[in-house]
């Protein structure tokens, strides 16, 4: 992955913490539960849905019946959890069944959990081009899948250095997620976790939609807005990626402001990792910068 510097941020592990959560119907829980969720979604979207023209019959003729579930295909059903049985950290397996089951599934009941599978597994291998690819499907069949949205979102700005489409791809990035922070507030705990599991899972998925807001602003030059998102991200996460902290201190040295981003140095230079090193030089260099230059007001 090309990014700003060596991360000890997880993507893909967030993205199957969040789908371990049932945060949402997607991949890597149990089929049982999905497939409970797949049966109540119909309900809960019509009780959920803000009463609006569009919901009203025309002409006082009584609303059309709802259509009938699709049976349920017992080979279907295997072939599916076999793919949610293997473990997320098994990508070329996911991708394989995945793959097996659109080629003989293409209307199948979980088109969108299989994309959405896929999106993370290929992120791990890095195969971008399938990973946006499928992530486009997964999202034009449930534009609410917290997962990818957080996910893509977040790759997208460590990817943009040589991509021809980066501005359309940031952009993207940035509703992506915006979006997956207006969603997140709202998501019920579901039975299956206790509250402190859920909140660290909201947690995580909040700290990573920020840091990949907080990169697209930096990409954009936009140094005030990439600071205030990098610090949401830092506040929300148990163990802060040291990139966010490298990147946020960049941005401080060129908002000219040097004791901020000294600080920022400082605490990327405290975590092991690729980033130590260079870190700490950037303490020394940014003091320098401070004894020459003039600090802006706070």
């Amino acid at each position: 992955m090309r990014m700003i510097g060596p991360s000890i941020r997880n993507a893909t592990g967030i993205a199957v913490a969040l789908m371990a959560a049932a945060l949402i119907c997607a991949p890597g829980s149990s089929a049982q539960y999905q497939q409970q969720q797949q049966q109540q979604q119909p309900q809960q979207q019509d009780q959920n849905k803000p009463p609006s023209l569009d919901n009203l019959p025309a002409n006082g003729a009584p609303p059309p019946a709802a259509a009938a579930p699709k049976p349920v295909d017992p080979e279907e059903e295997k072939a599916y959890k076999e793919l949610t049985d293997t473990k997320t950290d098994d990508a070329d397996k996911r991708i394989q069944l995945g793959e097996q089951y659109l080629q003989k599934y293409p209307r199948g009941r979980y088109l969108e959990q299989v994309y959405s599978a896929l999106t993370v597994a290929e992120e791990a291998k890095q195969d971008l081009p399938k990973m946006y690819a499928d992530a486009d499907k997964a999202l034009a069949l449930n534009p609410d899948d917290v997962t990818i949205l957080v996910l893509v979102g977040w790759v997208i700005p460590h990817n943009s250095g040589n991509d021809p489409d980066a501005e359309s791809r940031l952009d993207k990035g940035e509703q992506y997620e915006k979006h997956a922070l207006s969603l997140l507030p709202t998501l019920q705990k579901p039975a299956t976790m206790t509250d402190d599991q859920f909140a660290k899972a909201k947690a995580q998925a909040e700290s990573q939609a920020h840091s990949g807001l907080g990169l697209i602003y930096f990409r954009r030059g936009k140094f005030d807005e990439a600071v205030e998102e990098f610090k949401q991200s830092i506040a929300k996460s148990e163990t802060p990626d040291p990139t966010d902290y490298y990147v946020m201190a960049v941005c401080l040295t060129r908002l000219s402001r040097f004791s901020d981003a000294i600080d920022a140095f400082q605490k990327c230079a405290q975590t092991p990792g690729g980033l130590q090193d260079r870190c700490k030089q950037m303490v020394d260099q940014t003091k320098k910068q401070a004894a020459t230059e003039l600090q802006a007001p706070k």
